[in-house]
């Protein structure tokens, strides 16, 4: 039997001014070619990052997760920690040895280059290194009397890798995690994101700069001088979760719920911050768009696959063209989104018909959270306004 599936999609446009958030290998801000015309483009990954950075900022700094080849290391400095702050009060040496030997049963690889880090980055929740030291039941110091081959053995009865496979921070249920060594520890992602790509085409421009040396009263001559390469542009962002996939992650509903939403809130607010100091580029988005589906993921890229020409502005024709993908897209397959929800400060006709009112964006993640609520409670959607009239 099929089980039941939930998308919540966010569709955000969004304009920067003059900015680099997101570059290249040699300084240039990313680009991509859509149907024929060059675009700003901000890849995946950067974005994915921005999101999880904003998400983390509202989490406990225990509940959170970390990205790192470091894991031996964090993990030695909590069992260094005194009993009554959840270590086990070892010296250094004790530590490193003990973090080294519940580690190998994940049979991650050392890094080449450097032997007290792993050979590729590892993304786990702080609380499940205290699930790794909890295993030991106050055994740490016995353990370490014993000779490397009976601590090895030791270590093996205990369940390491069930350990770090369960009890995912929302970070990990969210984003997901790939372990090419031990395939046991891999989280499928609840969440994919798009590249972000600018409705209209762009050219790359540089600003050139001068920095001038405060105590040279000698001569006019700048201490430095330099170029930076920047461009501005609307960007279609989008980025879709998975709430079934979520669900089986956390397992919990209400931690379910309250990620869900608390993902759309981090990915709208969300910026890379590439130049941030020398362009202040943050921003807020023109319109941020939730549609709910059960049947598949529709991103609306192609409302842009012909470029806007801006003849008065992008934003507006922009949006335009986003309604009328999302209403074209509906009749032509059949499959309108169950729910749409909109947040916008855009005039026109067409985002009215398309989006329905603009809500505020507190309302709007509260719609979100009725509606994540409830399919979580019994699998159905709630009752709209209109739903309920014609009842």
């Amino acid at each position: 039997m099929t089980q039941p599936t939930l998308f919540v999609e966010v569709h955000i446009l969004q304009s920067l001014p003059p900015s680099n958030i997101n570059r290249d290998d040699s300084g240039t801000p990313k680009q991509a070619l859509y149907g024929g015309a060059r675009r700003a483009r901000v890849s995946s990954q950067a974005w994915k990052r921005a999101a999880r950075m904003e998400f983390a900022q509202a989490e406990p700094a225990s509940d959170r997760a970390t990205r790192t080849k470091r894991i031996a290391a964090l993990l030695a400095e909590r069992l260094s920690l005194p009993t009554d702050k959840g270590g086990s009060g070892l010296e250094d040496a004790g530590a490193n040895r003990l973090a080294a030997a519940l580690l190998e049963p994940l049979g991650i690889k050392k890094s080449a280059k450097k032997e007290e880090q792993s050979a590729y980055l590892l993304f786990f929740g702080r609380r499940q290194l205290d699930s790794l030291i909890a295993l030991l039941d106050g055994r740490a110091e016995k353990l370490l009397a014993l000779p490397d081959g009976d601590l090895k053995n030791e270590i093996t009865k205990l369940p390491v890798v069930t350990a770090l496979s369960t009890g995912h921070p929302a970070e990990v249920a969210l984003f997901g995690r790939m372990v090419a060594d031990l395939p046991a520890l891999n989280v499928d992602a609840a969440v994919q994101v798009a590249h972000a790509l600018s409705t209209h085409a762009v050219r790359t421009e540089f600003d050139y700069y001068t920095a001038v040396d405060d105590e040279n009263t000698d001569d006019n001559s700048a201490g430095m001088i330099g170029t930076v390469e920047f461009n501005s542009s609307t960007l279609y962002r989008y980025a879709v979760l998975g709430v079934h996939q979520l669900r089986e992650n956390l397992t919990s509903p209400d931690s379910t719920r309250q990620a869900a939403v608390r993902f759309v809130d981090a990915f709208t607010r969300s910026m890379p911050t590439g130049h941030q100091n020398s362009f202040a580029h943050r921003t807020l988005p023109h319109l941020v768009l939730v549609t709910v589906r059960t049947d598949q993921p529709v991103n609306l890229v192609s409302a842009f696959e012909e470029p806007v020409a801006g003849h008065s502005g992008l934003v507006a024709e922009s949006c335009a063209r986003l309604a009328g993908e999302l209403a074209s897209v509906g009749r032509t397959w059949g499959s309108p989104p169950a729910r749409t929800l909109a947040t916008y400060a855009v005039e026109g006709d067409k985002a009215g018909e398309a989006f329905g009112p603009s809500l505020p964006f507190p309302a709007l993640l509260d719609s979100v959270d009725g509606v994540v609520g409830t399919w979580l409670a019994d699998g159905r959607l709630p009752l709209t306004a209109s739903t309920q009239a014609g009842a």
